[in-house]
């Protein structure tokens, strides 16, 4: 049997947003800058995507400030090392596929997020997963510049993935493939074999899809925040609408409430479809 255990990134596997870690610094953007007020003006002025608005805002900020090679994918990879994850996350994906694999289940992991791609691959767990899609540039073949956006992944889109994932394609660009129709029990990943991890409004439309289809969908908080209203009523606003199967904190070590959590849908899964 097997599953594929999907997650997003910023919020889920890792503290705040992957850009504010590293990159960011390096072009001397902080929380304190005009930087996200200046993106949420432009997308609203010209009625655009917000993660290409941020995407095209973060690319213009280097162009302007002569640092171009801190968006090479070299560059970005290293950002990335600098970012915090969960308590656990690191030790989780040998734990969890020793688990599965004892149930009989074959997992695989997979990235699907909104944070720029190169640096989700600086980080000391990208080897685990199966395909990591986020958003990427285009370069120019002559200065290595990032020109413009080769993928911007955002709260649809992810379902997009979703069913890429769910039909084995590990890609971004075969818009054939992705709309052929394929017997369920043909496809690699049915979504009833599917767990989703998110954090919150970005991964609304992800988490109903699985959820409704079947799979189970995990909504993961920063247990740092707990205290903060924003935290409790997007949790509770996730509950009330039935988006997320479960709740839970975001420490993936062993024995933790996301841990036995996990370990129990797999468990169900098994015994529905095994």
């Amino acid at each position: 049997m097997q599953c594929a255990l999907v997650y997003d990134f910023d919020g889920t596997l890792a503290r705040g947003n992957c850009a504010e870690h590293g990159l960011m610094p390096a072009l001397g953007l902080n929380e304190h800058s005009d930087f996200w007020p200046e993106v949420n003006r432009k997308n609203y002025a010209r009625d655009g995507d917000e993660i290409l608005t941020y995407l095209g805002e973060l690319a213009k900020r280097a162009r302007d400030m002569g640092k171009h090679n801190e968006l090479t994918p070299e560059s970005l990879r290293m950002h990335g090392q600098s970012i915090p994850l969960f308590p656990g996350v690191e030790d989780w994906f040998d734990a969890i596929n020793r688990f599965a694999s004892d149930q009989g289940i074959a997992l695989s992991h997979y990235i699907v997020s909104s944070g720029l791609e190169e640096m989700i691959r600086g980080t000391p767990v990208a080897k685990h997963f199966k395909k990591i899609f986020g958003c990427r540039y285009h370069y120019d073949e002559g200065t290595g510049h990032a020109k413009w956006p080769a993928v911007a992944i955002d709260y649809t889109t992810k379902t997009q993935y979703l069913f890429r994932i769910n039909k084995g394609i590990e890609n971004s660009w075969d818009n054939i493939k992705i709309n052929e129709y394929t017997e369920p029990h043909e496809r690699p990943f049915p979504f009833d074999h599917i767990i989703y991890f998110g954090d919150g409004d970005t991964d609304i439309p992800a988490m109903k899809m699985v959820k409704t289809q079947g799979g189970c969908s995990l909504a993961v908080f920063d247990s740092d925040k707990w205290g903060e209203q924003n935290t409790q009523e997007k949790i509770e606003k996730l509950i009330s609408e039935e988006r997320a199967n479960y709740v839970v904190p975001g420490n993936y070590t062993t024995g933790s409430q996301l841990d036995v959590t996990v370990r129990g849908i797999l468990r169900l899964y098994k015994r529905k479809h095994g």
